[in-house]
């Protein structure tokens, strides 16, 4: 497949119209975008130049169109289980936002559906592309601060404001929702966790059936340890502020953030240096346009794609053990079996 062979429908526009920015950039044929809200396919409609005879507000319009071969999902997570079925059975790859889904249920049925096609799935895990965690990961697989042995992340997000809609479903727990950025995250660096132990709070969103504010200690690969928090209700700037230890050196660093912080040891390898290097980083905390570029290029070199449908769902998996540790109050493994 060649670039210009790549033909695109986007469904979705409060967020997906970053996706619809990206894929524009990357050079490929836009030949739908899609949303209930008619209101909205007309703002982006209009804002990026899409004809009208491109707009629909009935996703099953670019499902029956031929011409589509790529599709990006930016709906609820409600409905990526019955879209990925539906679009994949009709030939055409599909691009994910992440939490994968909500359920084990949900994530068994879109592993059986990329498992029976011959198409690419991937899913948005979007810190994989966050300049400042790309660095990192650089960083850390350099040796540059040793051998890692303890990571945290947060993600702090208050959703007030938002907090209506397919939002309020009592599967859509914080930690699942959003916190699958942080966890995901750990991943990454770390492995999947082993075993997890949380507490959960709830003072902040009165509208949420859930927790609001949850705490992780994790256990992964190596004896390395870790810890998440999630508050998506709390009361300051998004941020996911993350830090890395290692036997000889530390990172720390932010999606919001134009530089990270590397500590270092001396030539005796046990001295700190009395300074941090600090890094200067581009500030790109949603970069949709590193992610549709990994796609498009997996489509055109026929490459598999780093984040599958078992990768996205090892991710929920570690999200739906936390949530079930901070209702029990006991330790739980995580079940990465699909």
């Amino acid at each position: 497949m060649k670039r210009e062979d790549i033909v695109v429908g986007i469904i979705g526009l409060v967020m997906g119209r970053h996706h619809l920015e990206s894929a524009l950039k990357c050079g490929v044929n836009v030949a739908a975008i899609c949303d209930i809200d008619e209101a909205q396919l007309k703002k982006i409609g209009d804002e990026f130049g899409v004809p009208e005879e491109k707009r629909f507000t009935d996703y099953h319009d670019l499902l029956n169109n031929p011409e589509i071969n790529v599709v990006l999902l930016v709906v609820p997570d409600q409905l990526h289980l019955t879209m990925t079925e539906e679009f994949l059975a009709a030939g055409k790859h599909v691009l994910c936002e992440k939490p994968l889904a909500l359920t084990r249920e949900e994530l068994k049925g879109i592993i059986r559906a990329t498992d029976a096609s011959d198409k690419k799935f991937m899913v948005g895990q979007i810190c994989h592309f966050t300049p400042a965690f790309i660095k990192a990961k650089e960083l850390l697989d350099s040796g540059a601060i040793g051998e890692l042995y303890y990571v945290e992340s947060e993600y702090a997000h208050d959703y007030h404001w938002i907090m209506h809609g397919w939002r309020r479903d009592p599967n859509r727990h914080g930690v699942v929702g959003g916190g699958c950025h942080a966890v995901d995250l750990l991943r990454w660096f770390a492995g999947d966790p082993e075993e997890v132990f949380a507490y959960g709070t709830h003072k902040l969103l009165p509208m949420a059936d859930y927790n609001d504010a949850t705490i992780a200690v994790l256990k992964f690969p190596n004896k390395v340890i870790g810890k998440v928090f999630v508050s998506t209700g709390c009361k300051r700037n998004y941020t996911m502020r993350t830090l890395l230890y290692g036997t000889k050196g530390t990172i720390i660093c932010d999606n919001k953030s134009d530089t990270m912080e590397l500590y270092t040891v001396e030539e005796d390898g046990i001295t700190v240096k009395k300074e941090p290097e600090i890094i200067p980083i581009e500030i790109n905390h949603h970069n949709t346009g590193g992610e549709f570029e990994v796609f498009a290029e997996s489509l055109i070199n026929d490459t598999p794609v780093e984040m599958d449908a078992r990768q996205g769902a090892k991710t929920v998996a570690a999200c739906l053990a936390i949530v079930e540790s901070s209702m029990t109050g006991v330790p739980v493994k995580p079940d990465y079996e699909f």
